[in-house]
């Protein structure tokens, strides 16, 4: 029994003390350039683009614009964390192409952030 309690701290202590990763911050393979790009792109598609909100259509619906075109963009309140632009501030944002049979082809929104 002192030995497996010995054999756990030492497991517990190899964990800990492991250096912490925050992943890769770079482009994504595949990823859209543009908004016409997108919309030619399958079904769950990871895309970022950028270019700016031009307006909110009502509850967490915005219409997004570069120099090729508009499309209808999705973000979820908490997806905002604390940003407030408006449609003169240029935003990249990240997230999945959503196609539809009976309607235009939007992108639901993971994160958005300020472009400088």
């Amino acid at each position: 029994m002192k030995n497996l309690k010995i054999a756990l701290a030492a497991l517990t202590l190899s964990v800990l003390a492991q250096p912490v990763s925050a992943g890769f911050s770079g482009p994504a393979q595949n990823s859209a350039a543009t908004v016409a790009e997108a919309k030619e792109m399958p079904d769950e598609s990871y895309v970022v683009l950028q270019g700016y909100i031009e307006s909110s259509l009502g509850g967490e619906e915005y219409m997004f614009k570069d120099d090729s075109g508009s499309i209808k963009i999705e973000i979820d309140d908490d997806d905002w964390r604390g940003l407030s632009v408006g449609p003169d501030d240029k935003v990249e944002i990240q997230g999945e192409v959503d196609t539809h049979m009976m309607k235009p082809t939007d992108i639901d929104v993971d994160a958005i952030r300020l472009v400088k």
